[in-house]
């Protein structure tokens, strides 16, 4: 697995540790998706990471409704129906989607950009994530 692969699946589980609530690990995993569009935007075009999307939907089994939301939809901008999806899930299932929809984007990636280029791409977001995205201390 991807080591920004396993730094978000770690970062979500976290916040769960924390006592964070499904509409937290939403915004969180919604948080790292913009970063992940922002960082790929550049190279494979607003399009290109929105169909990379949709078909790391397809192929995981989303939910019916997120993927009829997105049918129209040319760029991810700001992942609202991603957020709703996953703030109606259990924390450990909207990890689980979550995570398997950043598995398979990056698979696709891989494959179509190489699996360097895609590790180096995705550390870059891992080591500057942006500051709505960055997971903040619970303060007791």
């Amino acid at each position: 697995m991807l080591s920004y692969v396993q730094h978000a699946h770690s970062s979500l589980v976290q916040l769960v540790a924390d006592g964070a609530d499904a509409g937290r690990i939403a915004d969180r995993a919604v948080a790292m998706w913009r970063d992940v569009d922002a960082a790929l935007s550049p190279i494979i075009g607003q399009r290109g990471v929105a169909a990379l999307f949709k078909r790391s939907l397809l192929l995981t089994g989303a939910h019916t409704s997120l993927v009829t939301a997105l049918d129209d939809v040319d760029t991810l901008s700001n992942f609202a129906a991603l957020r709703a999806t996953l703030g109606q899930l259990s924390s450990a299932n909207a990890i689980a989607m979550n995570g398997a929809l950043l598995q398979k984007f990056c698979d696709l990636l891989i494959n179509l950009i190489g699996e360097s280029l895609t590790e180096r791409l995705l550390q870059s977001v891992q080591d500057n994530p942006s500051s709505d995205g960055a997971v903040r201390e619970k303060s007791s």
